[in-house]
């Protein structure tokens, strides 16, 4: 690592466990999605070298929250392809009773799709194709109840939930799916997604969690402002706003820097990246090397990048910046399983033994904000 990298990196870490604003817990978090996937191809978790629970080993470094997705998938699209459709309610629900157990907070992400949901992709669930517009409302509102209840009575109710995932252009296409300057677009959408918040609402009655919009443009202004611009002229109630950022794919610190703090001051709403990774090993996709912005692909530089985004966050005016998720902590490599190079920017080495990069997380829940939404939370995860 070159020395002014080296310093940049002990810098960050030292603004991002100072600079810590009076009031409730920052949400310290990570995405953990496959961890029982894993656990089943034989993977193991380890902490110094000792084998542990990858959600205890989250809980000691001071991770405070873990974010699950979830797919609408069927059992025999699960058992067939299990990599990209496993994560559904069935397999869900077990996983995030552990993460209750474990003393963390749960974030659930639906994706309102079989498999994955991101700005590429956002596929109707092929059991809901066949419904016009009005019984798809219906069914909306009823997934998004019936989900909530049923992680409600395993014990397991979300402290906070995504309504989609990455949905900048839309969800459901193609009824759901959004097109620039056209309205009737923006309507449906808007529709969609008040029928899903009603319907965790409802379920949830005094225990309500913080209602998530999450889009994939961290470093990019004018496609925020847009989208939220019209996401709010459709009054869709929401607590924060849910940015991914990772620099390979969206570009510099100071990108993202830009586009959260016009956020929070057109917005006033809390906001929080919801996504962000980075390679621990120059053995990554060799197209992420060229957009590292000075942060070399090593173990300390992973840790330095993460506390410098966190900086940004907590830095935001207001004391809007209410969290941060690492995504794809769990992953490590597996035979036969294509997962485009994250196990080269997980948690954990090649040897299964956790990173520093936990710390630097862990050290962001040490930090206090005061938005809207966290003031009405502890760190203690809702109870049933």
């Amino acid at each position: 690592m070159a020395p002014k990298t080296m310093v940049l990196c002990a810098a960050a870490l030292v603004c991002f466990q100072t600079a810590a604003p009076a009031g409730r817990a920052f949400i310290a978090g990570a995405d953990f999605s496959d961890l029982a996937f894993f656990e089943s191809q034989g993977v193991s978790y380890k902490d110094g070298g000792q084998v542990k629970d990858g959600l205890e080993i989250l809980k000691s470094h001071g991770v405070n929250c873990v974010r699950l997705r979830l797919f609408t998938s069927s059992a025999a699209q699960a058992a067939a392809d299990p990599y990209n459709y496993i994560n559904n309610t069935a397999y869900t629900v077990p996983l995030a009773v552990r993460v209750k157990h474990a003393g963390l907070l749960l974030s659930l992400d639906f994706h309102y799709s079989d498999t994955w949901a991101d700005p590429q992709h956002q596929a109707m669930p092929a059991a809901w194709k066949d419904l016009d517009f009005p019984r798809l409302l219906q069914q909306m509102y009823l997934y998004n109840s019936n989900t909530i209840a049923t992680f409600a009575a395993a014990g397991a109710m979300p402290d906070f939930v995504q309504v989609g995932n990455e949905v900048t252009p839309g969800m459901l296409w193609p009824v759901g799916r959004l097109r620039r300057d056209d309205e009737t677009s923006w309507s449906r959408l808007g529709q969609l997604m008040k029928a899903a918040v009603r319907g965790i609402e409802d379920a949830a009655g005094a225990r309500r969690p913080g209602i998530i919009i999450h889009i994939d443009r961290g470093a990019d202004w004018p496609a925020t402002q847009w989208f939220f611009d019209h996401l709010n002229a459709q009054d869709v109630p929401y607590d924060i706003i849910g940015e991914s950022y990772y620099s390979f794919f969206h570009g510099p610190p100071a990108s993202l820097s830009n586009c959260l703090n016009r956020a929070a001051a057109r917005y006033n709403k809390p906001i929080m990246v919801a996504e962000d990774a980075f390679p621990w090993t120059n053995a990554c996709p060799a197209r992420w090397t060229s957009r590292l912005y000075g942060f070399p692909p090593t173990i300390n530089s992973q840790a330095g990048f993460v506390a410098a985004v966190g900086e940004i966050v907590k830095n935001l005016p207001h004391q809007l910046g209410a969290g941060f998720f690492y995504w794809g902590a769990e992953y490590q490599a597996v035979d036969g399983v294509q997962e485009a190079g994250y196990n080269t920017s997980s948690f954990f080495d090649f040897n299964g033994n956790v990173l520093p990069v936990v710390d630097a997380v862990g050290a962001m829940a040490g930090g206090r904000v005061s938005s809207p939404l966290v003031e009405r939370r502890s760190l203690e995860p809702i109870r049933n």
